[in-house]
């Protein structure tokens, strides 16, 4: 779930909670990932992270699962945002791995063990080599699936082979963490998507699993075929929360600016993404001069 922001940059808190309700209960999203990636977790701040959360668990919380984004490069700060995610009343934990410093694959073990350990909470694993510069090796989530606590993995990596045989050896839950990759990832096993573009097609993605798991693998293909131009425009083109964002401005959803380093969506690329959302289906407002 991307932050609201108002035109000042500050977060906007009521614009979350309206934002919440619409994912959930026109989007039919099962549940919610707060201060993830998309989220802009970089730039918010502690006290920020934890008064969204507290607005979203309240907004939805009693009708869909509420996940806090709570990873850094830092274990002892992870550790903090855990237990005040704990506190706040989250469902369960994304812990990325530690980006930049490039721990050792021991590292890793140490970190998310360590975490795991400081609540009661369930975690789920975030396996993004592209943005952390480290991937976490299947030996290493064999070992982590030893915790009683460490269930599941969001992984963009994008190696289902390896995937498979973790999902073969252990119980942990896999969810697709590249949308150009969902109905693959459902074919191997995947229980559900961690996705960027189900801020404006999460029905759909909700009926591809339905269909999926029903055995009606030509209508999963048929929804995988024509969100194609949505996955482009909003996964393709620049980056995901400045596409997001864009979108939801669109349809007129609380979105908002983003904050420095990223730089709101270009007009150029405004107007590409409203055709290729009506491409995929997505019915944008009309603009009236």
């Amino acid at each position: 779930m991307v932050t609201p922001f108002a035109a000042d940059g500050s977060v906007d808190y009521d614009g979350a909670a309206r934002l919440a309700a619409y994912l959930v209960d026109e989007q039919r999203n099962d549940g919610l990932v707060v201060s993830g990636t998309t989220g802009e977790s970089p730039t918010t701040s502690d006290e920020e992270k934890d008064r969204l959360l507290r607005a979203v668990i309240e907004a939805v919380g009693d009708r869909a699962v509420v996940v806090a984004g709570v990873g850094t490069n830092d274990t002892a700060h992870t550790v903090e945002l855990a237990r005040a995610a704990e506190r706040a009343g989250a469902h369960g934990l994304l812990v990325v791995t530690p980006y930049y410093n490039k721990p050792p694959q021991e590292g890793l073990l140490a970190h998310f063990r360590t975490v795991a350990d400081a609540t009661d909470l369930p975690v789920m694993l975030y396996d993004i080599p592209g943005r952390t510069g480290t991937p976490i090796h299947t030996e290493t989530l064999l070992r982590l699936a030893e915790h009683p606590r460490i269930t599941a993995v969001k992984d963009a990596k994008g190696d289902l082979f390896a995937a498979s045989t973790v999902m073969t050896a252990t119980d942990l839950v896999f969810y697709s963490g590249d949308d150009n990759l969902n109905l693959p990832w459902l074919s191997v096993g995947a229980a559900g998507f961690v996705s960027v573009i189900g801020h404006v097609v999460g029905a759909d993605l909700h009926e591809m699993i339905e269909a999926h798991r029903a055995g009606e693998v030509d209508r999963a293909l048929a929804i995988h075929r024509r969100l194609l131009p949505v996955v482009t425009a909003i996964m393709t083109r620049t980056q995901g929360a400045i596409a997001v964002k864009a979108a939801l401005n669109l349809l007129g959803r609380p979105g908002g600016t983003v904050r420095p380093p990223l730089v709101p969506a270009t007009s150029e690329f405004i107007a590409g993404l409203r055709e290729d959302l009506a491409r995929g289906g997505v019915k944008v407002p009309e603009v009236h001069a």
